[in-house]
């Protein structure tokens, strides 16, 4: 029996948008991954762990605990390589001089059936501009039109944009005081900064309502078209659609885990019902 949704969130959107069949198996069934999602498996597992400690030595850096404490727990290469690379960086220098950093924070708002909830790195502000930062440990640089067009990028922006007035003493945030920053720990010198319109924000969440009411009314799931995906989906032997799994650096631009969220929605910041 598939369970009720009741939450939406920048990856359950991507999946929906790649492949409605993987939605369903991920989101509405939680199926457990029967297939491995990449090769070599151990490897790529690893290397998401990493990712995921990375985030959190910078978030412990960010709320003030000193640089040379956090260093010590970047104890393996790659953890060495990106803390180095984000400790130096010219694009971040003045971000860690500011005040009143949001780190690890969620934000939701109603959508049509729902709730659009995100959980954002970094938000910083500084002279009236607002930067949400997103780490992100690829293996490759993605392009900035792949970027552009993700749910990630139109989703925390949008969300700020509705219903960050909470990080805001209460005023609302304007697009244009909105910009995103993917920073890449392996590509230090090559942020992808998406500045934000009030034309862009009406665009998404527009796109958002419709996609959201979409989902709400479907009553059924089919597969993608595009086979090429199946190469990266833990779910492919349901779908009869090959054992054998795709490269991880490939992988992890097609496919991001749903990042687990243990809320109190008391303390989530959203904006009236």
């Amino acid at each position: 029996m598939p369970i009720q949704l009741t939450t939406l969130s920048q990856s359950s959107l991507q999946d929906y948008n790649d492949c409605p069949r993987r939605f369903e198996l991920r989101y509405l069934e939680q199926l457990a991954y029967p297939a491995i999602e990449t090769e070599p498996a151990l490897e790529n597992e690893k290397h998401q762990q990493e990712g995921e400690y990375f985030h959190r030595l910078a978030q412990q850096h960010l709320i003030g605990i000193p640089a040379e404490q956090v260093a010590k727990f970047a104890n393996t290469d790659n953890l060495q390589r990106w803390w180095d690379n984000y400790i130096n960086a010219k694009d971040l220098t003045g971000l860690k001089d500011l005040s009143g950093l949001k780190t690890e924070v969620t934000l939701s708002s109603p959508l049509g059936k729902f709730r659009l909830i995100a959980k954002y790195d970094l938000i910083g502000f500084d002279g009236g501009k607002v930067y949400i930062y997103d780490w992100k440990t690829y293996r490759k640089r993605p392009k900035n039109e792949w970027l552009a067009v993700r749910w990630q990028t139109r989703v925390y922006r949008a969300l700020l944009a509705q219903a960050g007035k909470h990080f805001n003493g209460g005023k609302p945030i304007q697009p244009e005081q909105i910009e995103m920053i993917y920073w890449f720990p392996d590509f230090p010198n090559d942020p992808a900064r998406f500045p934000y319109k009030s034309d862009q924000f009406k665009r998404d969440w527009d796109a958002l309502t419709k996609i959201a009411d979409e989902i709400a009314a479907a009553s059924s799931f089919p597969k993608t078209d595009e086979v090429s995906k199946c190469s990266y989906c833990p779910y492919r032997s349901y779908c009869n659609r090959g054992v054998r799994a795709g490269d991880a650096a490939e992988a992890e631009l097609e496919t991001e885990a749903e990042e687990l969220f243990d809320i109190n929605f008391e303390q989530v910041g959203e904006i009236e019902f």
